[in-house]
């Protein structure tokens, strides 16, 4: 790839709880996306692309790291403590400082380093300006926004706004002012959205235009959950499962509109400045959608389940990459792809050299931006030794080819998917492969005694035994 003037800007937006399904680009016909339309149509769009995480701080902390969160040691969102059947597995509460993160090594290269919006990676002490950034803008220990998505936010590295303005449109704010106030050099943006993480909050304008929507499609005369199992962890024993079917919460339609368009106000902002043919934009998600519980505000069929669970719609995330001297503007990669990959790639857009003692788990999508069909990798893996808080059970899995197989860690139980025919994870195949599934366990095991991931124990007081 060539680029026109100087190294390239870098803009990577993270979505927080978007599923892989939200986007008119993805196959929604509730929700619209027009500005992510159009991104997609002007670079790449992967349809097999995955957070490294079904909850967020792990995720953040790999792709902060170029790490699978197990190799990291944060495998829960930071703050979370649940247990059942097993006793919740010890973890990391924050980014390890000597993990050297991919904002440093872009600093060290010259590059303006920008984080805005949520952090949700440690305390004051292993803030984004302990990682690598010269601007921390909003970016603190909180996994959502605390006191709601109108200000006064209470952020306390966001200055309150007038009362009654958005969170969304503000930090969006904050980083068009950053890229209008650009002196040349190259920078690093890490605009990493609150949003559209609960709670569910938006104008109440916009809520009606989909509301409106939701009955002329007739969206508010179908069945919309279906009530599940009781929860399996403790602290949620007493309350079911509840699984949205179909896509139609006018509120969260309208978060989602509202963030697309501040998308589209922040291309804008690069066009007028004359940089929009000099950055890579990265637009991703953190975990799959909140589908099960804690209001259930979207649907992610057809893939299995949402946040907090195993299953693709735990995992599986939109990504769209657009950058200068892409291969073919418009085209799908169905190459599976994960969070540590995007620190190498970042690196190697910038014409930089690789740091592969450092993003050990991560392998540059470049080849792929330049039109290659595959990447040197076998499989792609998971760790997520904890109970979700929307319903999800402890496990491992792995993804080699077609095929993932999921370890439970409650049971051991094995359950074996070919995800080309079977996407919704509806046909457990493993007794019929009993060859492949062996085989895949044994990678899954080597994998994680390799990053020494912790498998939870289990809990005395539930009766049951140590997994092994």
């Amino acid at each position: 790839m060539t680029y026109s003037k100087k190294k390239p800007n870098l803009l990577f937006i993270l979505i927080d709880d978007m599923g892989w399904m939200d986007l008119g680009c993805y196959g929604s016909i509730f929700y619209e996306t027009p500005n992510l339309d159009r991104l997609a149509a002007e670079g790449i769009r992967f349809t097999d692309a995955y957070a490294a995480a079904p909850v967020c701080s792990p995720t953040r902390a790999s792709l902060m790291s170029g790490k699978y969160p197990a190799h990291v040691g944060v495998t829960n969102w930071i703050g979370g403590h649940t247990t059942g059947k097993l006793i919740d597995a010890p973890y990391i509460r924050h980014l390890p400082l000597q993990e050297k993160s991919v904002a440093t090594a872009l600093k060290e290269q010259g590059y303006q380093t920008w984080h805005v919006g949520k952090w949700h990676l440690g305390g004051r002490e292993h803030y984004p300006d302990r990682h690598g950034f010269d601007v921390n803008i909003g970016g603190c220990s909180w996994g959502m926004p605390v006191n709601g998505y109108f200000s006064p936010y209470g952020i306390e590295t966001l200055e309150d706004g007038p009362e009654g303005e958005y969170l969304t449109d503000r930090l969006t704010d904050e980083a068009i002012a950053l890229i209008r106030q650009n002196d040349g050099a190259p920078f690093f943006l890490n605009l990493w959205h609150y949003a559209v993480h609960i709670p569910i909050e938006v104008s109440a304008k916009l809520t009606k235009r989909f509301a409106d929507k939701a009955k002329a499609l007739g969206l508010d005369r179908v069945e919309t959950f279906v009530e599940g199992e009781f929860f399996p962890c403790e602290h949620k024993k007493q309350l079911q499962v509840k699984r949205r079917i179909v896509q139609s919460d006018p509120a969260y339609a309208a978060m989602i509109f509202n963030l697309d368009w501040n998308i589209g106000r922040l291309i804008d902002a690069l066009k007028e400045t004359g940089q929009l043919e000099d950055t890579v934009i990265v637009f991703t998600s953190d975990n799959g959608g909140l589908a099960t519980a804690e209001g259930s505000p979207t649907c992610n069929s057809p893939l299995q389940e949402g946040k907090g669970w195993m299953y693709e719609g735990g995992v599986r995330e939109p990504l769209i990459i657009r950058s200068p001297g892409v291969a073919k503007p418009g085209s799908v990669c169905e190459v599976p792809v994960t969070s540590p990959d995007f620190y190498p790639t970042l690196l190697e857009l910038a014409g930089l050299d690789l740091l592969p003692e450092q993003h050990t788990d991560g392998v540059s999508l470049v080849p792929l931006l330049n039109g290659e069909e595959n990447l040197s990798r076998e499989a792609i893996f998971w760790h997520y030794p904890h109970y979700g808080n929307q319903g999800g059970t402890p496990g491992s899995s792995v993804r080699e080819g077609d095929f993932k197989l999921i370890e439970f860690f409650e049971d051991g139980r094995l359950e074996l998917y070919n995800l080309r025919t079977d996407l919704s994870e509806e046909h457990n195949i493993a007794e019929q492969h009993l060859e492949r599934t062996e085989r895949l366990r044994q990678k899954l095991h080597q994998w994680r005694e390799q990053v020494q991931a912790i498998i939870p124990e289990g809990n005395p007081e539930a009766g049951a035994a140590v997994y092994g």
